[in-house]
């Protein structure tokens, strides 16, 4: 099966994606020891490096753990059907949002494997907009999502003009 050329990209970003969440991840883990110090004050009060073990999935769902390896396989599946898209899709938005939330899910997924939950560490709950700590795969999956609506409503914006034109 030949792949093509533009599915190269949504592959590249979530690799990117992948690779920037880990080392993001390991920073917070290990050279900063916020497991340890539990919040690190940034830009008071708008912004916090804060440890929050996600054991569930937003909005604290499934927050005992019990859940842990259901997601993880889930989030697995959820990638591979991402990557079968990207084989298909043709626009270059849509690629961009199919390798953000495939990077996103890989990265999170990692984590489950590894630790058990996952390590979420940004926090913008100072602004008091936005009460929840996140991380990087979680910051690519919500652009990505936002991008797949955009990307479907622009589609179906292009099908009626393309529609309408031919009907005249």
């Amino acid at each position: 099966m030949k792949i093509p050329r533009i599915a190269y990209a949504a592959f590249g970003l979530a690799l990117f994606i992948v690779i920037f969440d880990q080392l993001t991840k390991a920073w917070i883990i290990s050279g900063l020891d916020l497991q340890e110090m539990g919040q690190v004050t940034v830009l008071p009060p708008i912004f916090n490096l804060t440890w929050v073990e996600n054991r569930g999935v937003s909005f604290g769902l499934f927050g005992d753990g019990s859940a842990r390896w259901y997601l993880s396989v889930f989030s697995i599946l959820v990638a591979g059907a991402l990557g079968w898209w990207a084989l298909k899709a043709d626009r270059r938005l849509l690629i961009a949002a199919i390798g953000l939330v495939m990077g996103g899910a890989i990265g999170n997924v990692i984590d489950r494997i590894r630790f058990g939950f996952v390590v979420d560490f940004l926090d913008f709950s100072g602004t008091g907009f936005f009460p929840w700590v996140f991380n990087v795969a979680d910051s690519a999956i919500s652009v990505g999502v936002v991008l797949l609506i955009w990307d479907s409503l622009r589609s179906e914006q292009a099908a009626k003009v393309g529609g309408a034109a031919e009907k005249s």
